[in-house]
């Protein structure tokens, strides 16, 4: 493909591309740093100097969102296309709702909206979204498609509603199959419910899932023991998507970095503003402070971040936050081995606790300070064990 690009692309980023961009609905299964973000900027801005499109919606999990704005595009979009683009908020100041109210004037710019997947879970959300649809000739892409694969979610049922109104189609994931290949029945039917063939999500499991009736009392349900037909499921989605794994990306560099957010929660703002007031009146009751004094200081706002505040009998005390829960969408996202990096013990026991609960105890093991000296070498080599298996 001859394209002026801002950014060159790799290899497979262009092959992914050269598959898609003309395509009313695509899926881009590739893996977490391979650049899945770049091939759907391309796309957009193809479909866009080509008349295709004038304006696009990017929708992505809370954490992620803000990166399409602030790096994503300004990283890879051509600089030749004007564009306007507007974050959604449901509660914008003056500035945010400005640009927001500006998409919909008519002007040759590309117009991007970029919103995060929990606004479909709202009226107004979807209503400003509909509107939008119904004004543009747009393109619309779900990144981290699996936030939409439980077929019987509010904001799932109503993405697929919105969707069919629009002229383009693509969904962006390193992994579609977090749980089953059910997962896929949702993702795909956003895209298209003729990709896949099925009209329901019942009729796709009956094709794809071994099914057992069983009964608990007077309630019966049919429970799933099983897939079948998964090698015909695989060559279906071969039609609309385009796979890749890191591992088979030789002209990639050695590390690709990327920021999540993690919004702090009102019992977080509430203890760090406390904290922070307490600190500000302390120091400037002072004529001179130490680099201790200060130092304590930012530790305790720094814990009150990661999810717990320390009190002065030692005695940690957990705060409701959204760290796990980012966490856990993470490595949702990624396969193979992972390393976790975390700065307190109370992290890493709490990031232990919840991960036995979540893939098993002999699948998740700690390395830290408290780790026994007879046990390092033995978890050493079973990590470059599983490593290398």
């Amino acid at each position: 493909m001859k394209y002026k690009f801002k950014t060159q692309p790799y290899e497979h980023q262009l092959l992914a591309l050269t598959k898609s961009w003309n395509k009313p609905e695509y899926a881009y299964f590739m893996e977490m740093g391979t650049g899945k973000s770049k091939v759907l900027i391309d796309n957009i801005a193809v479909l866009y100097d080509r008349g295709g499109i004038n304006a696009a919606i990017i929708i992505a999990p809370k954490g992620v969102y803000r990166n399409w704005s602030e790096k994503e595009i300004p990283a890879h979009m051509p600089d030749h296309v004007e564009k306007q683009i507007a974050v959604w908020n449901p509660a914008p100041n003056k500035k945010q709702k400005k640009a927001l109210t500006d998409l919909f004037e008519v002007t040759p710019e590309l117009k991007i909206l970029i919103i995060n997947v929990d606004a479909f879970s709202t009226k107004k959300g979807v209503s400003f979204v509909e509107k939008f649809i119904l004004t543009n000739s747009v393109l619309i892409a779900v990144d981290e498609s699996t936030t939409i694969k439980n077929p019987k979610a509010q904001r799932t049922k109503n993405l697929l509603k919105l969707a069919i109104n629009t002229k383009y189609r693509r969904i962006l994931t390193g992994f579609p199959v977090t749980q089953s290949p059910l997962d896929l029945y949702s993702q795909s039917a956003f895209l298209s419910k003729k990709l896949l063939g099925y009209d329901s999500f019942y009729s796709f499991q009956n094709r794809y899932a071994k099914l057992f009736n069983r009964q608990m009392g007077q309630r019966t349900f049919r429970q799933v023991t099983g897939y079948q037909n998964l090698g015909e499921l695989t060559t279906r989605l071969g039609d609309f998507s385009y796979r890749v794994l890191k591992k088979e990306c030789l002209d990639l560099p050695d590390k690709v970095y990327q920021k999540r957010e993690v919004p702090l929660t009102p019992e977080q703002l509430r203890v760090y503003k406390q904290l922070k007031d307490y600190a500000m009146a302390e120091l400037e009751s002072k004529e001179t402070v130490s680099v201790t004094s200060v130092l304590t200081q930012i530790l305790r706002l720094h814990q009150v971040v990661c999810g717990f505040v320390k009190h002065d009998n030692n005695e940690e005390v957990e705060i409701k936050n959204n760290r796990l829960d980012a966490l856990l969408d993470i490595l949702a996202e990624t396969q193979g081995k992972t390393i976790i990096w975390a700065n307190y013990r109370y992290d890493i026991k709490r990031i232990l606790r919840t991960l036995e609960d979540t893939v098993g105890a002999d699948s998740v093991a700690t390395y830290y300070g408290d780790t026994p000296d007879d046990e390092r070498q033995k978890l050493l080599q079973n990590f470059k064990t599983l490593i290398q298996t």
